[in-house]
């Protein structure tokens, strides 16, 4: 079972961590898509004011599981190797995680006045596989229809 990250492909630190992890797990764990990518983000039923909350983690075998932000990022960290104990740890000593919940949202809030914006759309090469057509989505012009004779 891996997990789709959706990310700002346009937030200079959002997409250098995304190539990083992309570098550590060639996308063995993980896919990417940018939360421009409307199109794809609408079959899990994601819209931009979602978005807006920080950076998502779906299951991608069931994507109604989701995790974001702050949470995100733990999620993200806990699949790593020697990732859990880590965040095990952050999560026990007393205030850290909530200054780690303070300063996501303060990093998420002023990304671009503090790294920059990343001057095209980010996409990764590890995208998740397009969602299928539904029947009444499917270019009818190839199919085949009974003649009468």
């Amino acid at each position: 079972m891996g997990h789709t990250i959706v990310y700002d492909g346009r937030c200079n630190l959002c997409v250098s961590l995304v190539q990083v992890l992309e570098r550590l797990e060639q996308g063995q764990l993980f896919r990417y898509v940018p939360m421009q990518d409307t199109e794809t983000l609408a079959q899990w039923q994601i819209t931009p004011q979602d978005c807006e909350a920080g950076m998502i983690v779906l299951e991608s075998d069931a994507p109604e599981q989701r995790w974001q932000g702050s949470a995100a990022a733990e999620k993200i960290a806990t699949l790593l190797p020697a990732g859990a104990p880590l965040i095990a740890a952050y999560r026990a000593l007393p205030g850290l995680k909530w200054l780690g919940d303070r300063t996501y949202a303060q990093v998420r809030d002023h990304r671009y006045q503090l790294f920059g914006q990343y001057p095209q759309l980010y996409q990764s090469v590890y995208a998740p596989a397009p969602a299928p057509k539904s029947s009444q989505e499917i270019d009818c012009a190839s199919c085949s229809t009974p003649t009468s004779s």
